[in-house]
């Protein structure tokens, strides 16, 4: 069952002449973990901005077509309504972090619900323990190390209990270990608690191997959509220049030179070196 839908969906920002997104038509499934990706300034941003209402209700703008999430229309449900349903992390996580302390900003959107007080103290400390930042809770978020504020801005979402978080690009700033563990974080979430992910990021290195599905954007439209592998397997794929996998296009070469290989796409370096030393072993 779809819990994200849009039908041709287009959206131009107040004062733009060309639309930002253009005939989107998507479908996400409950529990799925999905990569979005592209080339910059390709709309994915704009797109993310749909699933939780900032467009239309805070960006005017102009929208066309439909987008449903949770089962609700986006332009007939207001912005909290929607994130009892569907939580944001930006790429800059200063963006959201404002309170004097991490407990704090991790209570706020509760609070903002009127949730009761004995049921925030449950849900901070257990989204502070998930997310390893427990022990950062008395700690100003200014205080912090890029990675651990990003994991503030996400426990912040987490304790909402929604069904579905939406991260763009929130390892920007982060170099590959500290995005590493960031990623392990979110599948985590995913695997464990069932929670649709919806992760836009450029290091398909990195993230590729956690996805289950990947819709590749360029100029505003979906030029590819479907299971990772075979997505990032494709030529166009190479051809629009997303940064495939090192791990996919060493097999995509030896393949070519006739190296008898399994027919599983490898999504990242563990994976093609196991497949090598399968290749060594059965000769």
């Amino acid at each position: 069952m779809a819990i994200i839908e849009t039908e041709n969906l287009t959206y131009t920002y107040p004062g733009a002449t060309n639309p930002s997104i253009r005939n989107v038509s998507i479908k996400i499934e409950k529990g799925e973990f999905v990569l979005i990706t592209g080339p910059s300034g390709c709309g994915k941003t704009t797109l993310c901005r749909c699933f939780n209402g900032l467009i239309p209700h805070f960006y005017q703008g102009k929208l066309e077509g439909e987008v449903f999430v949770a089962g609700l229309k986006v332009d007939e449900h207001s912005i909290h309504e929607l994130a009892k349903h569907v939580g944001l992390v930006f790429q800059n996580p200063e963006n959201q972090l404002f309170a004097l302390s991490v407990e704090k900003d991790v209570a706020f959107g509760l609070e903002n619900l009127g949730v009761p007080r004995d049921e925030i103290r449950r849900r901070v400390d257990w989204a502070m323990k998930l997310t390893g930042i427990y022990h950062l809770k008395d700690r100003a978020p200014n205080e912090l190390s890029g990675g651990q504020q990003q994991r503030v801005a996400i426990a912040s979402v987490l304790a909402m209990k929604p069904e579905i978080i939406v991260l763009d690009e929130p390892t920007s700033f982060l170099d590959p270990l500290g995005a590493e563990n960031i990623f392990k974080v979110i599948y985590e979430l995913n695997r464990k608690f069932g929670i649709t992910i919806i992760l836009v990021e450029h290091r398909l290195d990195l993230t590729a191997k956690y996805a289950d599905h990947i819709i590749i954007m360029d100029n505003g439209e979906i030029l590819l959509d479907g299971e990772t592998r075979s997505v990032l397997n494709s030529e166009k794929a190479r051809l629009v220049g997303v940064g495939i996998p090192k791990a996919t296009r060493l097999y995509q070469i030896l393949k070519k030179d006739r190296v008898n290989l399994r027919s599983t796409i490898p999504l990242s370096s563990d994976e093609m070196a196991a497949m090598l030393e399968e290749v060594l072993k059965s000769k």
